[in-house]
């Protein structure tokens, strides 16, 4: 059996109990990185084995997995922060276990889109995640795309690129769209800042962006 077991986006009190003890319970733990997650597993006195699983590796290291867990091993994968599959590595994995007939379950927990979009005072009822939008090839046609969306619409921004997001944004949406852009969730500096996506571009001309983004943009009004 395989466990995707969700780890904190940032505060460590945001761990589950079920969680933790799984960590401790499994023969074998899958991190995307074993840097990142040995801080996490140290802090809960964790010393079940690990090994690196990421986006670099995944696709020729997936077979070898498989066949653990066919010999019976249960294995609990984890991210750097979030849930597995959101956004990080997950989906090959689930997918070729249950090809395999291998029983899978994920648990609840933490990922950064939901509590960014329940604070945005956005509607949130209905909504589309669109994960990290593409770096080059095909952006603009999604853009256009996610224009004419009625939907709330969510996705993940790097630092580095977030003023060059929030230009597109006033190009294709207009300046008037009302976005909700979130920092660093349930870190020491978490922030939320709330506005049309020219005040947000403005705002962020004057404060060079620092840390992990959620943007969140309300979707098209129709007339």
């Amino acid at each position: 059996m395989i466990y995707l077991i969700p780890t904190p986006v940032g505060n460590l009190e945001d761990m589950t109990f079920r969680a933790v003890r799984l960590l401790k319970e499994v023969d074998l733990i899958l991190a995307e990185d074993t840097r990142v997650s040995l801080k996490l597993l140290k802090h809960f006195e964790i010393d079940t084995p690990y090994q690196s699983f990421h986006m670099h590796n995944e696709h020729h290291k997936v077979q070898q997995v498989i066949n653990q867990l066919k010999n019976g091993k249960t294995i609990g994968l984890i991210s750097d922060a979030g849930t597995p599959g959101i956004s990080d590595p997950g989906f090959l994995m689930v997918r070729e276990a249950l090809k395999e007939e291998i029983k899978v379950q994920c648990l609840p927990g933490p990922t950064a889109l939901i509590p960014a979009l329940v604070q945005s005072g956005i509607p949130c009822d209905r909504f589309i995640f669109e994960g990290f939008l593409p770096p080059k090839k095909g952006r603009q046609t999604r853009l256009q795309q996610m224009a004419e969306e009625p939907r709330t619409q969510v996705f993940y921004e790097s630092p580095h690129k977030l003023v060059k997001t929030l230009e597109q944004l006033v190009q294709y949406f207009g300046a008037g769209r009302i976005i909700a852009v979130v920092r660093e969730i349930s870190k020491l500096y978490e922030s939320t800042f709330r506005g049309t996506t020219s005040e947000g571009l403005q705002f962020f001309q004057s404060h060079p962006p620092k840390g992990e983004f959620v943007i969140v943009i309300e979707g098209k009004k129709t007339p």
